[in-house]
């Protein structure tokens, strides 16, 4: 079953950010995943807006868990640190 990585981020340092983001669409690739959503213009319908919004299907779960552990992403992640809040959850 198909597993979905929803992703919540506020980004304080947007060049550091674009540098993880070299990184990331070609590892969620290779473990099979894809983007459903991914930044953009961000509208509220109700209550307040969210921070920018990533959503990405993978064919399982375990996929989604083996790309966030795998050491490359690992090394992505590290370059992501500073540049601002990720919140990551698999529903």
């Amino acid at each position: 079953m198909s597993a979905y990585v929803v992703g919540l981020v506020e980004i304080s340092n947007p060049e550091q950010y674009r540098e993880y983001m070299k990184h990331t669409p070609r590892l969620i690739h290779q473990f099979g995943g894809r983007f459903l959503a991914r930044g953009g213009e961000m509208v509220a319908l109700e209550g307040d807006a969210l921070p920018r919004m990533v959503l990405i299907e993978f064919p399982s779960l375990e996929q989604a868990r083996a790309f966030y552990d795998s050491p490359e992403y690992v090394r992505a992640r590290k370059l992501r640190e500073g540049a601002g809040r990720l919140r990551l959850t698999v529903p």
